[in-house]
């Protein structure tokens, strides 16, 4: 339990029958009798919600707290790679035109593509490539099972593939289940 000591999430979480926040000043820790006290129009069933409410909040934020401590990463050795590198003025006005025209392409391309998925395959398909949403939160934001959703995803990956045309999707589309 001591590493949950500094995550809000956890310590709302193993309080189940409380709602546990910190404060500038230390921890508040609501019952179901506090709440109940002040607000006597108001049932366990509002508590239980207000609950999952909170719980959902702090899971929430953690998340985004995780993801975003793994992009803080050093820029020690970045001035060698290509990322850090600028394009000379020239090579701007010379292959900008190039540039567009393939991205343009590319687009109609990816479009044509997501034409031949159904439309919930397009939906589980661009919430997972484009969004970013793991298969679990798919399956639960859409009320079934994680494995429908990965099923469904392979099946969107298989179709894609079978086309006939050349389409050099960018890194971040390319489909890996997590």
């Amino acid at each position: 339990m001591k590493n949950y000591q500094n995550s809000d999430y956890a310590l709302n979480k193993m309080n189940e029958d409380a709602i546990v926040y910190r404060t500038a000043t230390g921890i508040v820790k609501i019952t179901l009798a506090d709440y109940l006290a002040e607000n006597p129009d108001k049932t366990e069933a509002d508590f239980r919600a207000l609950k999952e409410l909170s719980d959902e909040d702090y899971r929430v934020q953690d998340r985004d707290d995780y993801n975003q401590t793994w992009k803080n990463v050093s820029i020690h050795g970045l001035d060698e790679t290509e990322a850090c590198s600028v394009p000379s003025p020239e090579d701007e006005v010379i292959e900008r035109p190039e540039r567009a025209a393939k991205e343009q392409q590319r687009r109609k391309l990816a479009k044509q593509a997501l034409e031949t998925l159904s439309t919930v395959q397009r939906r589980r398909y661009l919430l997972h490539v484009i969004d970013g949403l793991s298969t679990r939160d798919i399956a639960e934001r859409e009320g079934v099972s994680h494995i429908a959703i990965v099923y469904s995803l392979e099946l969107a990956e298989k179709k894609i593939k079978k086309l006939p045309m050349k389409i050099d999707l960018p890194k971040r589309l390319i489909f890996h289940v997590r």
